[in-house]
This record gives C-alpha cells, structure tokens and sequence, in this order.
C-alpha cells in the first residue's frame, strides 16, 4: 500500500496534515505514530518467532 505513494504524494499527506493539525500538533502526531509502528512491528516480530518456534517442536 504504501510502496506505491511516492514522493509527491508524501508531500501532499503532510501538507494535509499541517493544514488540519498546525505546526503545534504534528511532533506530537508524529511521535505517537512512530511509537504505533514500533509496537506493531515487535509484535508481528514476536508472532512470527513464536510461529517459528512451534513449526520446529513438532
């Protein structure tokens, strides 16, 4: 999904995103997104270990 937005288009989402939320807001925004990702990726990471791990046990 995202591979596909490319340069310009990430521009436009920011634009966007400074037009809706101000210069005050996006800091916060974006600090809160990176924390979501992060979890998102460590689980999904956990997942796919754990289902590793049980492909071998048996």
């Amino acid at each position: 999904m995202l591979q596909n937005i490319g340069v310009p288009g990430l521009i436009l989402i920011l634009i966007i995103a400074l037009i809706i939320f101000g210069p005050s807001k996006l800091p916060e925004i974006g600090r809160a997104f990176g924390n979501t990702l992060r979890e998102f990726k460590s689980s999904a990471k956990d997942l796919m270990s754990e289902e590793k791990d049980s492909g071998h046990s048996k």
